[in-house]
C-alpha cells in the first residue's frame, strides 16, 4: 500500500513536470510572433537590462546590447543610450539629451522614426551641428531618470536636457527584480500577469482614480519627483543648460482625455523649476488606439505618435 501510494506521488510529479515543460514550449512557439506586449516586455527586461548597484534606478541598460523585441531592433551605445555611437563632444555645437521612460526609449519603434532621431534629422538638415541622444529607459519614473543623469550621463555634457514626462513619472516603483521563476519562465509570467489581472481593477475609471491618488500633494512619490525635478534644474542653471518639459499624454483615451488636471499640475512645477514647458497633447489629441498604439495591446506611440510628438518640440527646441 506504502509503496503504490509512493508510486501515484511519483507519477503526479512527472505528469505535472511534462505538462509545465510542455506548456512552457508552446508558449514560446506562440510567442515568438513577438505579437504578446507583455512578454515582449519581459525579454527586453532579460535581454537588455541589468540589476543597477544604485537601488534607486533599480535596473539600467547593458552597454552595447542589441535585441529584437516586439520585431523592432533596440540597440545600446557605450553610454547606455538607444542608438549608436555617441559623437565626441568637440565635433558638435549642441548637445540634446532626452530624458524618460519607454516612450521616450520609443518602444516597437523602428530607432530613426523614434522622437529623438526624428529631431535631429530635423535640426541638422537647418544647418546645425547637432546629436541627439535617447536617454528612455523602460520602466522609469523621474527619479530614476535624473538620478541615471547625475551618475551616468552627465559626462555627455549635453547643451539641452529635455524632460520628456509621463504621467506615471510621479509613481513609487518597486526595486525588486522578481524571482527566478518571473525571471526566466514565460508560463510563470503568464500566470502572474492574468492572476494580477483578476485581481486588480480594470478600466479608465481606476486608472484616475489611481491617478488622482498618485497625484495627491502628501504622496511620497509625487513629493519626491518635484524634489527631483528641481534637483535637475539646480543643475542646469549652474551648468547653462537649457531644460526642457515635454508633457507626454496617456494614449488610452485621447478623444476624451481625462488627465488635463495633471498636465495642469505639472505645467505649474515645470515652469516654477524653470524649464520650458510644450504639451504633447494637442498634437496626439483626438487620435484613435488603432491610429497611435504600436500594436494592439501596447499603449506605447508608434511612428506616427513620434512624428507628431517631434513637430511639437521642435519649434520649441529650435533657436
Amino acid at each position: 500500500m506504502r509503496k503504490q501510494f509512493v508510486f501515484s506521488i511519483i507519477a503526479f510529479a512527472l505528469s505535472l513536470l511534462v505538462s509545465v515543460v510542455a506548456a512552457e514550449g508552446i508558449l514560446r512557439l506562440k510567442n515568438s510572433s513577438m505579437k504578446n506586449y507583455d512578454i515582449e516586455m519581459w525579454r527586453y527586461a532579460r535581454e537588455l537590462k541589468t540589476p543597477s548597484p544604485q537601488p534607486e534606478l533599480g535596473h539600467d541598460h547593458i552597454k552595447n546590447g542589441s535585441a529584437i523585441l516586439q520585431s523592432v531592433e533596440i540597440r545600446t551605445n557605450d553610454w547606455k543610450l538607444r542608438g549608436g555611437p555617441v559623437l565626441p563632444r568637440d565635433e558638435v555645437d549642441r548637445r540634446i539629451l532626452f530624458l524618460g521612460g519607454s516612450i521616450t526609449l520609443g518602444w516597437g519603434v523602428p530607432e530613426n522614426e523614434t522622437i529623438t532621431s526624428r529631431v535631429q534629422t530635423a535640426l541638422r538638415e537647418k544647418g546645425e551641428k547637432v546629436d541627439v541622444l535617447n536617454g528612455g529607459v523602460g520602466n522609469y519614473n523621474a527619479e530614476r531618470y535624473v538620478q541615471r543623469f547625475f551618475s551616468e550621463l552627465a559626462g555627455l555634457k549635453p547643451t539641452d536636457i529635455v524632460v520628456q514626462y509621463f504621467l506615471r513619472d510621479a509613481e513609487q516603483l518597486d526595486p525588486s527584480g522578481g524571482n527566478w521563476f518571473l525571471r526566466n519562465s514565460e508560463l510563470a509570467v503568464t500566470i502572474w500577469i492574468a492572476a494580477n489581472r483578476v485581481l486588480n481593477r480594470s478600466g479608465e475609471t481606476s486608472l484616475i482614480d489611481h491617478y488622482q491618488n498618485v497625484y495627491r500633494d502628501d504622496q511620497p512619490g509625487f513629493v519626491e519627483m518635484q524634489r527631483q525635478l528641481r534637483e535637475l534644474a539646480d543643475y542646469a542653471k549652474k551648468n547653462n543648460i537649457r531644460l526642457y518639459f515635454a508633457m507626454m499624454p496617456d494614449v488610452h483615451n485621447l478623444k476624451n482625455y481625462p488627465f488635463g488636471f495633471i498636465h495642469e499640475k505639472m505645467k505649474t512645477i515645470a515652469r516654477a523649476d524653470g524649464y520650458k514647458y510644450v504639451d504633447l497633447l494637442p498634437a496626439l489629441s483626438n487620435l484613435s488606439p488603432e491610429q497611435i498604439w504600436a500594436m494592439p495591446g501596447d499603449p506605447h506611440p508608434n511612428a506616427l505618435g513620434h512624428k507628431l510628438m517631434a513637430d511639437a518640440v521642435l519649434p520649441v527646441l529650435d533657436p
